[in-house]
């Protein structure tokens, strides 16, 4: 009778080290602080903040409705942030270095969710008073709706562009 055997085939050992441990490196994903991906984020977060406070600026009558003056303060330091760590981004670049610094990644998590809380918040604020402005009150002819709904979208985008750094951060913070 031909039964089959089953058969052991030794496994080698991997090699005895000197008891050190391989750190592997996270590799740098697009959108993190110091790619390129990252300053293209902060670029965008900068151009659509700078756009929202300039025609929020423009308009004559933002500084009676506080939700329209909390939307220029918001997306005035949502613009500043993302231009100073553009500035690092484009230096870490330049000299090929990486922010992986825990302290580093730490403070522009922590910047990162400010920012985009307070963009979101002033952007939603706005969404409202222009609704409330343009829809229930009919005052359009009075205001300037298309410039209060065009810094509105544009305080959006800001925030739909610090969202991916933000979590980015944290991902690359809490993966430590």
């Amino acid at each position: 009778m031909y039964v089959s055997h089953p058969s052991v085939h030794p496994v080698e050992a991997p090699p005895i080290t000197d008891g050190a441990l391989r750190v592997v490196m996270m590799k740098d994903f697009q959108g993190m602080p110091g790619t390129i991906g990252g300053l293209v984020l902060r670029l965008c977060q900068f151009l659509f903040a700078a756009g929202a406070v300039s025609v929020m600026a423009s308009t004559h009558d933002f500084v009676s409705v506080t939700a329209f003056c909390y939307l220029v303060t918001a997306v005035g330091l949502q613009s500043l942030w993302s231009l100073v760590l553009a500035v690092i981004d484009i230096y870490s670049l330049l000299v090929k270095r990486r922010l992986r610094n825990t302290g580093m990644v730490t403070l522009f998590t922590i910047g990162d969710g400010i920012t985009s809380t307070l963009t979101f918040a002033a952007a939603c604020a706005s969404a409202g008073i222009t609704v409330l402005i343009s829809n229930d009150l009919g005052y359009c002819a009075h205001n300037q709706c298309m410039r209060l709904e065009t810094a509105t979208a544009l305080a959006f985008f800001s925030w739909f562009t610090v969202s991916p750094s933000f979590l980015m951060n944290f991902w690359s913070l809490a993966s430590r």
